[in-house]
């Protein structure tokens, strides 16, 4: 049952993996990063081919995690290849992901352990059916968010807290001090923000017993400062080597912009209650009524929860707020459901009661995949960048010569450099190579129509439509370019349209209703992206 359990928490990532194998803009920096390290290596003549060099972004960004992935995805790449389930470069993206994706469902196979131990097989059944039933997490953790390089060691963090006997009143010492220590490296390597929650935590720790002021004071002193020393030192080192800027310390930057300069307001500002109200129902879903029961009922949960209610009110001070700075909270708030709906079908009732108890608590699950769906078919559709470059590569894939532009929002909805699958570089070992084949993937931003048809270096456009009638984008004429195909993507859900009819009684039969009652919802999509060529090509 164990081995079944660990399947459930790597596969459904796996799966979300392959049902949407594009990245967005905001994993474009690790991901390309990882594949630069990969393609390029890491000796100091090739530093001047990564990606980051041309697109730095708004801070800079440590390059540990993505070394780390690419010498972790090498190997299995190199296997992968030799067993023929590597095709094209492009390939190589998903297996990245995949990589990523299982070390952080690693960390959730050894939570869903400790919660066997502290809380019950029961609620550690129930809480792998509530993590597999979301979206975000199985959805994200294969994504190269900053976050999720972070996520396995705040995970691993709140393994030490929980892996104990169910009576225990308090974690072992050494188990509390690990996890202040590995909360201290994440914050100063991957996510500044960690550090918000070392204070709530060191501030339990010392009224609940878990440690005593001296014995915190030393691991601070000691422990604490030196491995935040050693991280300090590894991020410095590795990160003005690869942005070569000495000395270079990226969180400082990601602090610095963000919270002393205020720059991430530009991005947006939400309320003090954002987090509670909006991001917390969304990341947790059904898991959201079962914690509250699970926290009222049961004071290790209370004990658990505190400290990461005590986080998102701190991180609620900043103006600017988005869902993947709080996505560290899920698995505790999962265990508290977990908890919560263990409770609720195990305490004694009537049996009309206990099977309303199951019911409700099986819907509720139900409810989350259902949710999961719309959002992860939602998800597939919302990559046309990604959809667009696959589709072009294959449409031309026997031409020898090609140079298409990729505009910013193909470059923002997928078009990766893992998808660059007829130009160089490529991954060493592998014979991925087209024969005889020179294309270029031009990127170059604030390109107008006017410059792009009047260079004929360019035989190709990725660009955005304009939704207009016209089968050309606003700007480009017909005497240079002539359209190939168009790429739709994700606009939102709506209810059928005879659904209201179907329901005042209006119906026009049996068939039609039921027809209507099966595509109750339906996907709007429309024009996001058109491939066009060059005439005379």
């Amino acid at each position: 049952m164990s081995f079944i359990l660990d399947l459930y928490l790597v596969g459904v990532p796996w799966l979300h993996i392959l049902l949407a194998p594009y990245t967005k803009v905001e994993e474009s920096f690790n991901l390309h990063a990882t594949h630069d390290v990969l393609m390029y290596g890491v000796q100091p003549h090739v530093l001047q081919n990564y990606d980051h060099r041309v697109f730095p972004g708004a801070v800079p960004r440590t390059f540990i995690g993505s070394v780390i992935l690419a010498w972790a995805a090498g190997p299995v790449a190199h296997l992968a290849g030799t067993l023929g389930y590597i095709s094209q470069k492009s390939d190589i993206q998903v297996l990245v992901r995949i990589v990523l994706s299982t070390v952080n469902a690693i960390g959730f196979c050894l939570l869903r352990r400790a919660v066997s131990r502290r809380f019950g097989r029961l609620v550690s059944w129930l809480y792998v059916a509530l993590t597999v039933s979301q979206f975000h997490l199985p959805f994200w953790i294969g994504r190269t968010l900053p976050n999720m390089f972070a996520l396995f060691p705040v995970n691993i963090a709140l393994y030490y807290l929980v892996n104990r006997p169910p009576n225990s009143t308090r974690p072992p010492s050494s188990a509390y001090h690990s996890a202040i220590v590995l909360l201290t490296c994440t914050a100063a390597i991957f996510r500044s923000e960690i550090a918000l929650l070392l204070g709530p935590l060191a501030l339990q720790g010392l009224l609940r017993g878990y440690t005593t002021f001296w014995s915190l004071l030393k691991v601070g002193m000691i422990a604490g400062i030196c491995s935040a020393g050693l991280s300090l030192a590894l991020t410095t080192l590795v990160d003005s080597y690869f942005w070569q800027q000495w000395p270079l310390w990226p969180e400082l930057h990601g602090i610095f912009f963000n919270v002393v300069e205020g720059k991430s307001a530009e991005w947006g500002v939400s309320p003090f209650h954002t987090y509670f109200t909006s991001y917390l129902p969304k990341l947790l879903l059904g898991s959201l009524p079962l914690s509250l029961v699970g926290f009222l009922l049961d004071s290790r949960i209370r004990a658990l929860l505190l400290p990461h209610l005590c986080f998102i009110a701190l991180l609620s001070c900043l103006g600017h707020k988005e869902w993947r700075f709080v996505v560290y909270v899920i698995p505790a708030f999962n265990i508290a459901a977990a908890r919560g709906a263990t409770w609720i079908v195990t305490r004694p009732k009537s049996k009309f009661l206990a099977r309303l108890s199951v019911l409700g608590t099986l819907g509720l699950i139900t409810l989350n995949f259902a949710a999961t769906t719309l959002l992860t078919l939602a998800s597939i559709n919302n990559y046309p960048g990604g959809e667009a470059l696959s589709t072009f590569n294959t449409y031309y894939a026997n031409e020898t010569y090609v140079h298409v532009h990729i505009s910013n929002l193909a470059a923002q909805t997928g078009a990766s450099l893992f998808l660059h699958t007829h130009a160089s570089p490529y991954l060493g070992g592998l014979d991925l190579a087209p024969l005889t084949q020179q294309w270029v993937y031009d990127k170059t931003e604030h390109l107008t129509p006017q410059m792009l048809s009047g260079s004929k270096e360019f035989t190709h456009v990725i660009v955005e439509s304009d939704g207009s009638s016209s089968s050309l984008p606003t700007g480009f004429s017909s005497s240079y370019w002539r359209p190939v195909t168009s790429i739709s993507g994700f606009d939102r859900w709506r209810f059928h349209p005879r659904l209201r009819e179907m329901v005042k009684g209006r119906g026009k039969g049996l068939v039609e209703n039921l027809g209507v009652l099966v595509r109750s919802l339906e996907m709007v999509t429309s024009e996001k992206l058109v491939i066009l060529a060059r005439k005379g090509y």
